[in-house]
């Protein structure tokens, strides 16, 4: 048996197509961190799912908490705007399970309704997803926090799960303040400067926009590239503010 965890907080606009395929899975728990609007209502409308609530404890302790809940010890977390295809679904119930692997799944980004092929960290985007509690947890990083693998083996599911992680411009704009925040937290105690954020934010971009191929993906791939760039510009001109040579 597999337990689904779910992180949310204001995710009305995805949850719902998340969650319809989500159904022939009997357990999923959702744990929100002060939702506004309907999650939790969305949420409670459906038998399978149970909703927990805490403060925001970062991403990698939140999902740690989430699993803590479950039922089962196989573990399968998903992203509250991403959707598992039926061809998913049937081959992760059909997995041979072995408790010593972790599982991955190729995500395919969604951004103003196209699959996104190219720039730094959408195209591939391979993430692992689906781990036995008794052997290993999520990192316990405030952000970019991962399923740990020391000592296991990685296996790659053949079916891609769809992930659309912007629904407007304006989600841009909130997750960059939440992750360079985030950030600047959990690096407390590194020296940065703004010369290092300019830098960071202008290799940010290259990266993305040239050696990811950007330019190939048009104007879908010029925001994502630049969006990129300021995320990273803003990580380390948070950390300038916070790092000890500054505040000397």
């Amino acid at each position: 048996m597999i337990t689904v965890t779910i992180l949310t907080k204001n995710s009305e606009k995805t949850i719902k197509e998340t969650l319809d395929s989500l159904k022939n899975f009997s357990e999923v728990i959702v744990l929100d961190s002060g939702s506004t609007d309907e999650t939790l209502k969305i949420a409670q409308a459906y038998p399978n799912v149970t909703t927990h609530t805490s403060p925001f404890l970062g991403f990698g302790p939140m999902h740690n908490y989430a699993t803590k809940l479950a039922s089962n010890d196989w573990v399968l977390s998903v992203d509250s705007d991403e959707i598992l295809s039926e061809e998913l679904i049937k081959e992760i119930h059909n997995l041979s399970l072995d408790k010593e692997t972790v599982y991955a799944i190729q995500r395919h980004n969604y951004f103003n309704g196209k699959w996104v092929k190219y720039c730094g960290g959408w195209h591939p985007d391979i993430v692992l997803r689906l781990y036995n509690r008794k052997t290993t947890q999520f990192s316990g990083d405030l952000v970019h926090e991962k399923v740990q693998t020391k000592d296991l083996i990685v296996e790659k599911l053949a079916h891609p799960i769809k992930h659309t992680p912007y629904q407007e411009i304006g989600d841009f704009l909130y997750k960059m303040q939440q992750y360079s925040a985030l950030f600047a937290e959990q690096n407390q105690g590194m020296e940065a400067s703004l010369g290092q954020a300019l830098l960071h934010g202008w290799g940010a971009f290259l990266k993305s926009y040239i050696l990811k191929r950007g330019f190939l993906g048009g104007k879908e791939g010029f925001i994502i590239s630049l969006y990129n760039s300021h995320t990273a510009f803003y990580k380390y001109l948070r950390l300038s503010f916070s790092s000890p040579k500054n505040n000397s």
